[in-house]
Formats: structure tokens, C-alpha cells, sequence
């Protein structure tokens, strides 16, 4: 009884910072023990100021002090482990608290509206409503990367480049009506409920010495193509695409591409690859056959299982291997029927519309009539004539206003000169050219950022 009683006075002189009047070991445990279990959060808090304590707690205490007392010396052992979990909890809290008040009033800003935008963005989601996947095409070079877009388009950028080597990103917005034109000729994909609106693809260099554009290109995609030439099978950079993708966990598609290359191919554009394989005569067929086990052993050796996409039953456990023609243009059909598929069924959660803005600056360039214009991959969210952006500067951060939103009609590659269209507003994902003020000074692969209140600058 009244040793339970003494319990509060003692505890609060020892918190208070007389602690060489301590008593024994154990006495001191079922103190401790008392004073932890009474203490709620908020005392807990209050705790650490060194003014005189209140008596009110000490009345909560009478009770359980008593208890305690009365107690075995073996509840008492156990006890004092509770309290001391429960004072690193405590101290661990103080510490957390600590940290938000090492915070500068800028960051502590900064968080706060980070917090509330997502907050906004997660509320006004929808699933029914889709984006277009952002798809990116890597490989080494002289893969055909391409010109697997050229035949996508019916463009010829490859041919107008220097030495026929791609030394820029580019995109293009494909539509969905050009999705359904080239993917007629496979039944299955016909009878599919396609609500992607279209696709955007990101065309990068597979030269040895882009490699930052490269990595510029797989940061910000949805979803990536991996070309690979049947006849040369993995090469550097194609390892080197690959290393990327798995670091980032990216899905991708492999197109095993130049099966045209293959001794007498037939070609059949107008059907799908798995019937034009069927087709071509029996060393044809052999040597197809001894191509792709090829590549499957050489998957194999990077940690991957692969096959055939007509004959994968398990599509999380293996990669899709798709033939493709760019030159004859078998397969194509194929290839974007697989990609719009795996978007939508694999990647709806991240592929639904969202508000909250998120773009990546791929180039800064001059352009003629226009000046200093920065190309922009918008991968969520919308941008207006008029926003103020928050871009990443040679000397710090700094805000600027868009004077003019410009894209490329679709189906045209973004990097070459054609007649761009100016609009009012963007919706994702699409590739834009943003002219403004003092664009100059922006570093090319950082993110762009929009300040819709005065306060987030």
C-alpha cells in the first residue's frame, strides 16, 4: 500500500534530474514500471520540460502502483523489459519530432504540399479512364529500332538521318485508329476491348556512346520494346538496355527483328507471324528455329527465361519473344496487338488518368521562329498556355510561364521538321514542345514541375 503510493513522487524526482537519489535496482524497475504504464502520449511529450509536474497524473497512478506491489519479483523482471521498450518508443517519437522541427519552414512547405496535391490526385483517379503507355524502343545499334517505327508510320526518318544512326529521342503519338489499322490481320486482337487512347513511343539511340540518352528514355517509360537482331542474337548495348529495364523493373517485349534476313523468307504482311512462320519451306522453318534457341540460351545467361509468344503459357514467368520484319513488315501486327494488351490488362493501376503532373525534359534546343524550346515527354496530368513551370536550371532551381504549347501531328516523329500544332492545353501522355523565357538555362533529362498556387514557388 503505501509503497505504492510513494511510487509518482519518486519517479518525478528522478525524471526531473536528481538521479543520484536513486534507490535499489529493483525498487527502482516497479517504478519505472508504474510511471510508463500511467503515462499517455501526450504526457509522454510533456514529459521531457523540466518545469514542476502535475499532481493529476499521480491520481491515475494510486491504482496501478498498488497492483504492481503486490506483484511477484518475477512479474517484476518482466515488467522492467516492457518499460524499457516502452521508454524507446517514447525516445524514438521525441526523435522523429526532433527531425520535423530540424526542418526549414521551406521544406516543411514543400512537404505539406506534396502531401496535399497527391492527396487531390489519388481522390479524382479513375480506373475507367486511360492514358496512353509510354512505350520506349531500346537495342544496339543497326537493330532496326527505327525503322520498325518508319513502317509503323509509313515514314522514312531512318533514311534521312546521318549514316543512318539515330543520335536523338524522339516520339511519336500513335492513335488509335492507326493501332486498329495496323493490327487487322490478328483475329484474336480484333475481338479485344481496346480503351487505350493510342500509344506514344519514345525512339532511342543505340549507339555506344548515347548511353545517357538511353537511360534518359527507359527512366520515364510504361512499358518497353527490346530489339534484337535474330542474326547477331544479344550484342553490348543490347545487354546494356537490358541491365536498365531490370534495375528499374520495367516490363518490355522483345522483337526479334530481321527474320527477314532468314534463307528464302516468304513474306505475308497481311497475316498474323505465327501462320506466315507455318508457311515458308522446312529449312526456312529450321533455321528459324536454331536462331531463336539461340537467343533463348543467350536470355538464359542474363537470368531470364524466354520464348515465343504464341507458344508462352506462363507470361509473368517468361519474356515474350515476337518475330518482326521492318523491312517486309511481318510481325508488326503482332507486336503492337502484345503491347496494347499488356498495358491494359498488367498495367491499368498505373495507366488510369491522374491530375497530378509528372514530366521529364528529354532536350533543350533552338528553333527557328521560336527560340529557346524545351521538347517534354508529359507523362501524367495536363498542361495549359500560361503555367507557371518549376524547371531544374544550371544555377538552382526557377519558374517560368509557357508562352506556347506546340506537338507534332500524329503519326510524325517529333524530332524531325515538320508543321507543328499549337494548342491551348496538353493531356497526358503525349510528347510536347513548351517555348517560354530563359529556357536556356534548363538541364535536359531533369523533371518539370507545374506551381498552380503562389505559395508552392
Amino acid at each position: 500500500g503505501p509503497r505504492g503510493l510513494i511510487v509518482p513522487s519518486l519517479t518525478v524526482e528522478s525524471r526531473s534530474g536528481d538521479e543520484s537519489e536513486k534507490s535499489t535496482a529493483s525498487a527502482g524497475s516497479d517504478k519505472d514500471l508504474a510511471w510508463d504504464e500511467a503515462l499517455s502520449d501526450d504526457e509522454a511529450a510533456i514529459r521531457s520540460v523540466p518545469s514542476s509536474p502535475k499532481r493529476e497524473p499521480a491520481k491515475q497512478l494510486k491504482p496501478e502502483a498498488v497492483d504492481v506491489a503486490t506483484s511477484s519479483e518475477e512479474d517484476d523482471s518482466s515488467s522492467s523489459d516492457e518499460s524499457s521498450s516502452d521508454s524507446d518508443s517514447d525516445s524514438d517519437s521525441e526523435s522523429s519530432e526532433s527531425e520535423d522541427d530540424s526542418l526549414t519552414s521551406a521544406e516543411k512547405a514543400r512537404n505539406r504540399l506534396y502531401k496535399r496535391r497527391h492527396a487531390a490526385a489519388e481522390k479524382q483517379k479513375k480506373m475507367e479512364s486511360f492514358r496512353a503507355p509510354v512505350v520506349c524502343v531500346l537495342g544496339h545499334v543497326d537493330t532496326g529500332k527505327t525503322k520498325i517505327l518508319d513502317k509503323l508510320r509509313h515514314t522514312h526518318v531512318q533514311d534521312g538521318e546521318a549514316g543512318g544512326i539515330t543520335q536523338q529521342i524522339g516520339a511519336t503519338n500513335v492513335p488509335l485508329d492507326a493501332i486498329k489499322e495496323q493490327t487487322k490481320m490478328v483475329k484474336e486482337f480484333v475481338k479485344f476491348d481496346l480503351r487505350l487512347p493510342g500509344l506514344l513511343i519514345i525512339d532511342t539511340p543505340g549507339h555506344e556512346s548515347f548511353s545517357n540518352l538511353r537511360s534518359r528514355g527507359s527512366s520515364l517509360c510504361d512499358i518497353a520494346i527490346l530489339v534484337v537482331d535474330i542474326m547477331h542474337g544479344l550484342e553490348p548495348q543490347t545487354i546494356e538496355s537490358l541491365n536498365m529495364l531490370k534495375k528499374r523493373k520495367t516490363p518490355f517485349i522483345v522483337a526479334l527483328n530481321k527474320i527477314d534476313r532468314l534463307f528464302e523468307w516468304k513474306r505475308n504482311p497481311q497475316s498474323s507471324i505465327k501462320n506466315t512462320i507455318a508457311k515458308q519451306k522446312q529449312h526456312t522453318q529450321l533455321e528459324f528455329q536454331e536462331r531463336v534457341q539461340e537467343v533463348l540460351v543467350q536470355f538464359a545467361e542474363q537470368g531470364l527465361n524466354a520464348s515465343l509468344f504464341y507458344e508462352n503459357k506462363d507470361q509473368r514467368g517468361y519474356l515474350n519473344l515476337v518475330p518482326t520484319s521492318a523491312i517486309s513488315g511481318d510481325g508488326m501486327g503482332d507486336l503492337i496487338a502484345l503491347i496494347c494488351e499488356l498495358s491494359q490488362k498488367r498495367l491499368a493501376p498505373q495507366l488510369s488518368y491522374c491530375t497530378e503532373i509528372q514530366a521529364q525534359v528529354l532536350e533543350v534546343k533552338s528553333v527557328p521562329g521560336l527560340g529557346m524550346c524545351l521538347d517534354v515527354i508529359l507523362v501524367q496530368g495536363k498542361l495549359r498556355e500560361n503555367d507557371t513551370l518549376v524547371l531544374c536550371g544550371t544555377n538552382g532551381a526557377f519558374e517560368t510561364a509557357v508562352r506556347a504549347l506546340h506537338m507534332p501531328q500524329p503519326m510524325k516523329e517529333f524530332r524531325v521538321k515538320n508543321a507543328f500544332q499549337q494548342h491551348k492545353e496538353v493531356l497526358a501522355a503525349q510528347g510536347v514542345r513548351i517555348c517560354g523565357k530563359d529556357l536556356e538555362k534548363t538541364l535536359a533529362g531533369t523533371p518539370l514541375m507545374v506551381s498552380y498556387h503562389p505559395d508552392e514557388v
